[in-house]
């Protein structure tokens, strides 16, 4: 026996001997053993691991659940303007999803999608988590999405501007660490995000092609057309459709290889200048990410005090309040997200439409679609929003209670 286990045993025998004669009750009540030394792996303990478990999952089951209003949201902001093919509407594209490429259609680059959002955004974690080891935060005790990459970089920057706790983290240094987090966790996925973007209109029947009106082809050129099928190309998911419906042949081709993650970042690669492009809207997307960090912020402490008085903070206010906020955050700060769709696309084959940089493709849409294309695809965007938290919330409590017996 080793010299820790004989020690062991040693304490235990006389823990279980009575001191004083006097205290009879001693040798009835059995002795408790202490309970075991929590181990940490990585440096993480296992609690906030059990919290970024919970938190992937939650991400990736409301990103499933919302996905076809995710993939129709990016189509409505990539497709050009002034297309017969567009997509129209919210209920009748998703029939339209539905109708040309089933239910892979509805899920098509979801998979991409929960791989990004488990390190970056939907791991749902409470501010109630920080106020166990900051008390400033006891104000601000709301659900939102924090993932494991800026939970992680909050932590740190937390520490860093408050000099290792010995100052005071005010409302400008939290605003400061969230806006830092958000960007660092936007850089190590983006790529990921970009190539979900290219999956998501890989097979959309949309076109990204800017063409005349079939009408002014003649008719001895219009014999010479070939009849598209756009039903029977795209149930076999091989390739996109390009204005079909203005008789146009051009295709995008794509083979089975390419619809994967891997075949289409190789893809991106080989086609479109490397790396590099992978990153191709990066800095538009990091510029929006402060605003909406800070917007959001001011929205819930305003919506607080209304949909939350004393006395009145159930968790379905808590929600509600945290889904308004959200979405005028997301609705103030939308024309970034369609700035970085519309870069993501850009170096796609045979798409018309190039930018030289974000200031250009800014210009560009208000010169031709006005402030309004801007805020293309804001419907499915905002109606998401509240089963999104709905199903993250009930998810992450559902597994936190699995992996974190009471």
């Amino acid at each position: 026996m080793s010299t820790t286990a004989s020690e062991s045993s040693k304490s235990a025998i006389v823990a279980a001997v009575p001191l004083e004669k006097g205290v009879a009750e001693s040798k009835a009540q059995p002795v408790i053993p202490a309970a075991p030394a929590k181990k940490s792996i990585l440096g993480v303990s296992p609690e906030v691991a059990s919290y970024f478990v919970a938190g992937g999952c939650a991400g990736a089951a409301s990103r499933t659940v919302v996905s076809p209003l995710e993939r129709l949201k990016i189509i409505q902001q990539v497709q050009p303007r002034g297309v017969d093919s567009q997509y129209k509407g919210v209920w009748n594209s998703l029939l339209r999803m539905w109708r040309e490429e089933g239910f892979r259609g509805f899920m098509r680059g979801n998979g991409i999608n929960c791989i990004r959002i488990v390190p970056y955004r939907h791991a749902l974690l409470c501010f109630e988590v920080h106020a166990m080891q900051d008390a400033d935060h006891t104000s601000l005790s709301f659900v939102v999405p924090l993932s494991a990459v800026q939970f992680t970089t909050y932590e740190q920057l937390k520490k860093w501007f408050t000099l290792h706790g010995s100052k005071e983290l005010d409302t400008p240094k939290r605003l400061a660490s969230g806006a830092l987090a958000g960007i660092t966790s936007v850089c190590s996925t983006y790529p990921l995000d970009l190539v979900r973007s290219r999956l998501s209109i890989a097979t959309a029947s949309v076109s990204l092609v800017v063409t005349p009106k079939a009408a002014t082809a003649t008719p001895l050129q219009a014999s010479k057309v070939p009849l598209a099928q756009p039903k029977r190309a795209l149930a076999s998911g091989f390739h996109t459709s390009t204005a079909a419906a203005s008789g146009v042949t051009t295709a995008i081709k794509y083979t089975a290889a390419d619809l994967t993650i891997w075949g289409m970042t190789l893809k991106i690669m080989r086609e479109e200048g490397g790396v590099r492009a992978l990153y191709r809207g990066l800095i538009t997307t990091a510029v929006g990410v402060a605003p909406y960090v800070g917007i959001n912020f001011a929205a819930y402490e305003f919506l607080r005090g209304i949909i939350t008085p004393p006395g009145k903070s159930s968790v379905t206010r808590k929600l509600s309040c945290g889904a308004l906020a959200g979405s005028i955050s997301q609705t103030l700060t939308y024309p970034f997200d369609v700035l970085r769709r519309k870069m993501q696309v850009t170096g796609m084959q045979g798409g018309s439409i190039k930018y030289n940089g974000a200031v250009d493709a800014l210009w560009s849409i208000l010169r031709v679609e006005g402030v309004a294309g801007l805020y293309r695809g804001l419907w499915p965007n905002l109606l998401k929003v509240a089963p999104s938290i709905a199903t993250s919330f009930f998810t992450y409590e559902l597994v936190k209670e699995f992996l974190i017996p009471p």
